[in-house]
């Protein structure tokens, strides 16, 4: 008889090499919704908050090492297999990676993002209210070709499992399948998992043949039902990825609905997991929001909008916008067509408006480049106008520099900032100057060259044009 209580642990078998991916990336770490395919894992059983999460890595071992030790919340076990002989190789050589012990162990698969925190829960709660050696979580499905099959015994109890490639006919009929996730006793686990052979079409060490070892021990076997079959989905290939990343979105936009967020149409918005939004915010159609972006509470985004690991603060209206890395202040404005780089800062009340790009610069409180307009390296201060067509030339072909505008200036449209430059306090420019030397407070710089005006120019032109046959067009 199992043990009903001890302390979870987790396996995670992410050494498969992924094949159908056609892939220089080891599978696990394909993306989605803002995560690789571990990730998801990862973050769903760090919820049972496990003593040890040991993770099994193969092919790409050095990059999914790397992974998991920027992002597991706590350190995790990495255990190589070498050779891939199948499941049972790799559960023996992740719950070997533990350490000594006993208690409850969850084994999984990398590639089933799409398995909820929730679902693990109530699987390691009913293996242990069972009391059971081993419980595996099965799901129903309409078409169940390519899983193996729950075989059940007269009573209902689970007999064994079958793959796809060694089942008959009528097992083949079944619709219960096995979702490769498993709770064990890891003491039964330890001694049960040795006598496995490799008696199958893939001449492989099957994990499911455990089952059969187990009962033959007098040990029961237990099976847990999915709520949602959809969970148990499996990625093996860029297609089945695609999938279960449009599973995930719908699972992110409702959670963000519920939380109250307005979502106008959901299935043309795009949210990674990472995302934070506030309440009363508004997110258009053909919105990208992704990394580790968030978004206050009353703000209006969309449409045709993409905003990377940036912040925005209540109150703020970005549209038809790419903000990258960028911060955007309470009741700020964005868009049309701006343009947010890395650095880029808009104080409380700023405008970035129509076909503006902004690098590396501030932009103070009530401050606006409203159109047509590219500012780099620059501090601009509160209350300051810039003009249209305005550029900081910021860049001599070798170094950067900066420019500052300080409070309450007002640039001139088609005004060019020759940095390094100071615009001082309430100081004005000429509309098209060059501006290459400071302006002291209060002052209006122009640099222009004299305007002539050449008299008849227009009609003599017009007389030479027909003289030589016309003018072309």
């Amino acid at each position: 008889m199992a043990e009903s209580r001890g302390v979870v642990s987790v396996v995670i078998l992410a050494a498969g090499e992924g094949k159908r991916f056609r892939s220089a990336k080891p599978k696990v770490l394909h993306e989605m919704c803002g995560l690789p395919m571990l990730g998801h894992v990862v973050r769903a059983s760090e919820g049972l908050k496990p003593a040890k999460i040991a993770v099994v890595i193969g092919r790409g071992a050095e990059a999914v090492d790397r992974f998991l030790k920027d992002f597991a919340r706590k350190p995790v076990v990495t255990a190589l297999q070498p050779e891939q002989l199948g499941t049972a190789d790799a559960t023996r050589i992740g719950e070997e990676a533990l350490g000594k012990g006993t208690g409850t162990v969850l084994v999984m698969p990398g590639d089933t993002p799409l398995l909820s925190v929730e679902t693990l829960r109530k699987l390691v709660s009913y293996h242990r209210k069972r009391r059971a050696a081993a419980t595996v979580l099965t799901a129903q499905l309409a078409n169940p070709k390519g899983y193996g099959r729950i075989v059940r015994d007269s009573v209902g109890g689970v007999q064994k499992i079958v793959e796809e490639t060694d089942a008959t006919l009528i097992e083949k009929r079944i619709a219960e399948v096995n979702t490769a996730v498993w709770v064990f006793d890891r003491a039964l686990l330890r001694s049960a998992i040795s006598p496995i052979e490799r008696q199958n079409a893939q001449r492989e060490l099957y994990l499911t043949d455990i089952v059969e070892v187990l009962v033959m021990k007098g040990e029961t076997v237990e099976a847990y039902q999915a709520e949602d079959a959809a969970e148990i989905s499996g990625v093996n290939s860029r297609s089945q990825l695609a999938a279960a990343a449009s599973v995930m979105r719908d699972r992110i936009a409702e959670r963000h609905m519920a939380a109250g967020v307005t979502i106008v149409d959901p299935s043309q918005t795009y949210i990674d997991a990472t995302v934070r939004i506030g309440r009363d915010t508004t997110i258009h159609p053909l919105t990208f929001l992704s990394g580790q972006t968030v978004i206050g509470n009353d703000c209006e985004v969309g449409p045709s909008t993409r905003v990377v690991s940036s912040k925005i603060a209540d109150g703020a209206r970005v549209q038809f916008s790419v903000l990258d890395h960028a911060v955007v202040g309470a009741g700020a404005n964005v868009g049309p067509y701006a343009y947010l780089r890395p650095g880029a800062t808009l104080g409380e009340g700023a405008k970035a408006g129509t076909f503006v790009e902004i690098k590396k610069s501030r932009v103070g409180k009530g401050s606006k480049v409203p159109h047509l307009s590219y500012i780099g390296d620059a501090e601009i201060g509160t209350g300051v106008n810039v003009g249209a067509g305005t550029i900081t030339c910021n860049y001599d072909g070798e170094n950067k520099h900066k420019t500052i505008i300080e409070n309450d200036a007002f640039i001139g449209s088609d005004t060019m900032l020759i940095a390094p430059v100071r615009i001082g306090t309430g100081a004005f420019t000429g509309a098209g100057s060059a501006i290459a030397k400071d302006v002291p407070p209060g002052a209006l710089g122009v640099e222009r060259s004299e305007q002539n005006n050449i008299k008849g120019w227009a009609s003599n032109k017009r007389k030479k044009g027909k003289r030589g046959g016309g003018t072309s067009k």
